[in-house]
């Protein structure tokens, strides 16, 4: 993604905007049309001066407008409409759009360009928009073949594809309500997204899921097809459809029938269900209008400069959390970008190669998936020579320097660093697939400050975003004209940020106000009214504070505060990640104290993955090698753990006295903690499926180990 300025001035224009509902035809109200390059607003029509005299914006016409009667901000039944917070001075008075409009726009200019590449049989097979478009439209008539209600929803159980894509907008254009649901949940957990959502039809990878729908297919009661979207039916089922058996269903559909239902549609309706992690009990089904989406896509895309069918992003992050499907769908839509999928087993290696394939303008990768890339470089440099070495630490050290000026505005560099990129840094770009890369971002999860130093060493900014589900992805965004290490930058251009009830120091809850404020959850208005307050802001349960700048901090989350036996609040994250940085051989930390005398941890060390995705017992190579720095010769967790290893116990036990050294107090002082035999996983439950701690389902699992700290 492109960030070559954050948050430039535009021109806007005063224009009338008018529709049925909420924005009443015979009163016109006035709203500023922001101006940014090439603005598609829908299928539509206001004339706006362009930035560039060859591509004009798409004008929106006002009876294109399209809202539904709407007293409330919220609501929590799937067939209700939200009143849209629009404000006549700034971006988000934008005129409302449906997904159709947004799609159409640019379908329209941008018809014959790439859209969706995957690989099949090793080669790369393009749709352009128009033909994901056409395909897209094919897939909502057979969805009205099958059966498909208003606003009941369709269920995609998968790894990113063009038929992942397809299905969810031809529901959407169908009149459903498009769902993911995560590949790693349980059976059980299958049923209650796809019960909750009412889904009439669930779209399924292959055999592998297709098995876990029916083994509960018989408590859907709305569920009328199955349909598979890679390989061969391993068996032939009523209602069980492949993919090609799928798109062909409703050909008889008359376009007519599709059009209207589509002419139907609201931008303050409810278009999209992205389900919660249910970390803290049962997901919660956050409704996502019309108007969520586009408007977000537009705002997020603009804020950092992205450039109109000049993009080009990988998707691999699970299509179900709203951080994926918001930039690998929703923003790559709205700038005409090409979103390539990667193969199913990105994450347990592949991703590299497809990276160095693609060359992505782009890059978003959660925490881990940044971990990772620096583990693997690291264990790369270990086997380096001794010249080698020493010509990385020297440009590593320029580079570190040249990051924080850029950073503090500075545009000077050191001395040596022409060379430096050139000896180093264009060749670290060219290895990870990241040289045409405009833009990397970090999100779904807090980083440490070792990791992100480590890419700015490289040169190599990491820009942290920070949003919910509920926000529809991003609230606040960092960009090459506007980051701050360990912030997780400003708020993005059209919304408000508030501090509820700040303590001395200006820590309080961040509440977000703005368009991409959800409309409600699903069927749960005390869950809904607990999130939104009276005047519509959306609480978010974590705490934060502005720096001078307005650069927002995440500094700990309400629910997962440490309340001690002597009364004391005390977020865990920071300690977590200080000893992190301590300690580079631990992989996952919790902390763990709440209603006790002291704090105590729980560790794991950083070891191999299968393929599968699972832990091995094997330690990784760089852990190896600071085993054998340390005059131990141990290869697995469990060698280490059952020797006690002292020289390895000691270098943890030190990590964890240089952190106490900075506590602020006597009740930040970790006291105790303890080595677990395996390292927390998805498949373990331990870690949600953007690598999020489940905090709750960890204290279930070892409350043995808990207890133990405490002699209980």
């Amino acid at each position: 993604m492109s960030a070559d300025e954050c948050m430039a001035p535009s021109d806007s224009k005063e224009i009338p905007v008018s529709g049925n509902g909420s924005v009443k035809t015979e009163e016109y109200q006035t709203v500023a049309l922001h101006d940014s390059n090439n603005h598609p607003n829908g299928n539509c029509s206001i004339s706006v001066k362009s930035n560039t005299d060859d591509e004009p914006a798409i004008p929106l016409k006002a009876e294109d407008v399209r809202l539904a009667p709407a007293e409330e901000l919220w609501c929590t039944a799937r067939d209700e409409a939200v009143k849209l917070r629009m404000n006549a001075s700034e971006l988000s008075s934008e005129p409302p759009m449906t997904v159709h409009q947004m799609f159409m726009a640019t379908v329209q200019k941008y018809g014959d360009y790439p859209a969706l590449r995957a690989k099949k049989d090793g080669a790369w097979v393009t749709l352009t928009y128009k033909e994901y478009y056409q395909h897209s439209r094919a897939a909502a008539k057979s969805f009205l073949k099958l059966g498909l209600e208003r606003f009941h929803g369709v269920g995609i159980l998968g790894f990113n594809s063009p038929e992942w894509f397809i299905a969810d907008v031809g529901c959407i254009l169908a009149g459903g309500l498009a769902t993911g649901i995560y590949t790693t949940n349980s059976p059980e957990a299958c049923q209650y997204v796809a019960d909750n959502a009412e889904a009439n039809v669930l779209v399924v990878e292959n055999n592998k899921q297709l098995i876990k729908i029916l083994q509960v297919r018989d408590q859907l009661p709305h569920l009328k097809a199955i349909v598979q979207y890679k390989g061969e039916l391993e068996q032939k089922l009523p209602n069980l459809y492949t993919w090609a058996e799928f798109m062909k269903l409703g050909e008889n559909v008359p376009d007519a029938e599709l059009d209207a239902l589509i002419d139907s549609q609201k931008a303050n309706e409810c278009c999209t269900l992205i389900y919660t992690s249910g970390t803290t009990g049962n997901p919660k089904g956050v409704m996502l209008s019309h108007d969520n989406i586009t408007w977000t896509a537009n705002s997020a895309g603009n804020m950092v400069r992205l450039k109109m069918a000049e993009e080009e992003v990988v998707s691999y992050l699970p299509l179900s959390h709203v951080a994926a499907q918001v930039q690998d769908m929703w923003i790559c839509m709205r700038f005409a970008a090409i979103t390539n999928f990667a193969e199913p087993d990105a994450l347990k290696g592949s991703l590299a190669n497809t990276l160095r394939e693609v060359r992505p303008t782009g890059f978003l990768g959660v925490p881990r998936v940044w971990e990772k890339m620096q583990e693997a470089m690291k264990a790369a440099g270990a086997k380096s020579s001794i010249m080698k070495k020493k010509i990385a630490d020297w440009a590593k050290g320029i580079g570190l320097q040249a990051s924080y000026n850029a950073m503090n505005g500075d545009s000077s560099v050191p001395w040596g660093f022409t060379l430096a990129n050139q000896l180093v840094f264009k060749n670290v770009l060219k290895a990870l697939g990241l040289d045409r890369c405009r833009a990397c971002f970090t999100g779904a999860a807090p980083i440490t400050k070792d990791t992100l130093e480590y890419f700015m060493s490289l040169h190599i900014p990491v820009f942290e975003l920070y949003g919910m589900s509920e926000s529809t992805g991003p609230h606040t965004m960092s960009c090459a004209e506007g980051f701050h290490i360990m912030s997780c930058g400003k708020v993005l251009t059209g919304c408000k940020t508030k501090l509820d009830k700040p303590d001395s120091d200006g820590n309080g809850e961040i509440c977000f106000w703005g368009r991409h404020v959800f409309m409600g959850y699903l069927n749960m208005p005390e869950k809904t009214e607990e999130a939104l307050d009276a005047e519509g802001w959306l609480h978010s349960g974590d705490l934060g504070k502005h720096d001078s700048n307005d650069f927002l901090f995440i500094t700990g989350r309400i629910k997962e505060l440490i309340i001690t036996a002597g009364g004391e609040n005390i977020p865990p994250v920071p300690i977590e990640d200080a000893l992190k940085e301590e300690v580079s051989i631990i992989s996952n930390i919790m902390l763990v104290g709440d209603k006790k005398k002291f704090l105590a941890m729980l560790l794991t060390l950083k070891c191999n993955i299968d393929d599968n995705g699972d832990p091995t017992d094997e330690l990784t190579p760089p852990v190896v090698e600071f085993c054998r720095q340390h005059g131990v010769t141990a290869s697995k967790v469990s060698e280490i753990i059952s020797k006690k290893e002292p020289a390895i116990y000691k270098a943890i036990q030190e990590g964890v006295d240089r952190v106490n050294a900075k506590a602020t107090s006597n009740a930040q002082r970790v006291q105790k903690w303890t080595l677990l035999p395996r390292d927390f996983s998805i498949s373990g439950g331990e870690l949600g499926p953007t690598m999020k701690l489940k905090r709750p389902v960890v204290s279930k699992m070892y409350q043995e180990e808990i207890n133990q700290f405490y002699g209980e």
